[in-house]
């Protein structure tokens, strides 16, 4: 018996909506990466991108446990001397809340042109509204 190997024109993707209101954030992104990449199909080659899209809606609305809101950073380097930048999770939901989401995706999938694909089909949107309504998405259901 033969190994089945996906082809290209064998990927169906489906479009899925998730309200992140009230969800969890580490628990929300896992099942996010665990869609975008495919995980859940049959399918499922680690070789291919065979994921379908999301689309998180109310990203601003999101939980943590603990004292995280305070604690957890996020760092970047500007590339300059002492160019090193902090953000506490509280500043970077009220500037950038669509980028704690990403972030915490884009380190559960891979690290290379395969991820980067990946988390383009992440679509995140700040309140209720997004434009995708043309594709039909389904909503998908996050366990708290």
């Amino acid at each position: 018996m033969k190994t089945f190997s996906p082809k290209p024109e064998d990927i169906n993707r489906e479009w899925f909506v998730v309200d992140a209101e009230d969800k969890i954030l580490g628990r929300l992104a896992t099942q996010i990466a665990h869609r975008l990449r495919g995980k859940h199909k049959p399918e499922f080659a680690p070789h291919m991108d065979n994921g379908d899209f999301i689309v998180v809606v109310n990203c601003e609305k999101i939980k943590v446990t603990g004292n995280k809101m305070a604690d957890k950073k996020y760092y970047r380097y500007t590339g300059y001397m002492g160019g090193l930048r902090e953000t506490s999770l509280s500043d970077m939901l009220a500037k950038k809340p669509e980028e704690v989401i990403r972030k915490a995706v884009q380190g559960m999938l891979p690290k290379n042109r395969l991820g980067a694909a990946m988390l383009k089909k992440l679509k995140i949107y700040v309140g209720p509204e997004h434009p995708h309504a043309a594709q039909n998405p389904q909503t998908l259901e996050i366990q708290a």
